[in-house]
C-alpha cells in the first residue's frame, strides 16, 4: 500500500464503487465519499480493505458549496491533503427540453458541474502546497461529447466538465498534477436499468453495454505512474458509440 490517498466522490455504488475497489487494488488509500447511502459506502470501504488497502468514509452533498468545503477542509486538517481526486458523483433528471422543469435543470447543472468547483476548489491548493504532484480525474459522459435526446441538462453539465477539466489541466501542469477526463458510454449500472437494452445494444458498435470495471480501468491508468505525461485529455469508454 502506498501513502497516497485518493478521494472518490459518489463511491457508494456503481461506477464510483468500482473505481474505489480498483484503486484500492493498486494500493491507494481511498476516501469513500457518499451523500446519503451510508450502507453502500461502508460496503465499498469493506471492499477496499478486502483488497488490502484502507480508507475512510466521508459524507457531504457536492451540490452544496459550504457543506462540501467544510467537510473537505475538516478531513484534510485531520489527515492531510489528497494526492488524487476522482470526481464521479453526479445525477440525471431526464426530460424533453420543452417539458423540462427549472428545478431539473438547476439540480443537474448545480450537482454535476457545480460539484466540479465545490469539490476541487478546497482541495487543489493543499495538493499544490504538498509539492508531491498528483492526479485529478473527472467523469464526463458520451452525452457531454455528442449530446443525447432528453438530456439537454445532463449533456450541458457533462460538456462543461470537459471544458473545465482542460482549463484546470493547463493551470496545474507545471505542478506535476495531471487533470484528465473519462467519458463513459452506456454502462450497466442502476442508472441504466430503465433503458431498452436491445435498442441500446443496436446503437453501440460493440453491441453490448459497458461494465463499471472497464471505466475503473481507464481511471486507474490515468492515476498510474505510466500516465505521468498525460494531461488535458478525454478518454472515452463507450464501445465505439462516439
Amino acid at each position: 500500500m502506498t501513502n497516497r490517498t485518493v478521494l472518490v466522490t459518489g463511491a457508494s455504488k456503481g461506477i464510483g464503487q468500482a473505481i474505489a475497489r480498483r484503486l484500492a487494488r493498486d494500493g491507494y488509500r481511498i476516501v469513500v465519499h457518499f451523500r446519503t447511502d451510508q450502507a453502500g459506502a461502508m460496503a465499498t470501504l469493506q471492499a477496499v480493505r478486502d483488497a488490502g488497502s484502507d480508507g475512510r468514509p466521508l459524507s457531504f452533498d457536492i451540490a452544496h458549496r459550504t457543506e462540501c468545503r467544510d467537510a473537505l477542509e475538516a478531513d484534510m486538517a485531520a489527515h492531510g491533503p489528497y494526492w488524487g481526486v476522482v470526481l464521479n458523483a453526479g445525477i440525471t433528471r431526464d426530460n424533453a427540453f420543452p417539458a423540462m422543469e427549472d428545478a431539473d435543470w438547476d439540480a443537474v447543472v448545480n450537482t454535476n458541474l457545480g460539484g466540479f468547483y465545490n469539490v476541487l476548489r478546497p482541495v487543489v491548493m493543499p495538493m499544490v502546497a504538498a509539492r508531491a504532484g498528483g492526479r485529478i480525474v473527472t467523469l464526463s459522459s458520451v452525452s457531454g461529447i455528442i449530446g443525447n435526446r432528453g438530456q439537454v441538462n445532463y449533456s450541458a453539465s457533462k460538456a462543461g466538465i470537459i471544458g473545465a477539466t482542460k482549463a484546470l489541466a493547463v493551470e496545474l501542469a507545471k505542478r506535476r498534477i495531471t487533470v484528465n477526463c473519462v467519458a463513459p458510454g452506456i454502462i450497466e449500472t442502476r442508472m441504466t436499468e430503465h433503458l431498452p437494452v436491445e435498442t441500446v445494444r443496436n446503437m453501440i458498435p460493440m453491441q453490448r453495454l459497458g461494465r463499471a470495471d472497464e471505466v475503473a480501468g481507464a481511471v486507474a491508468f490515468l492515476m498510474s505512474e505510466e500516465a505521468g505525461y498525460i494531461t488535458r485529455q478525454v478518454i472515452s469508454v463507450n464501445g465505439g458509440l462516439a
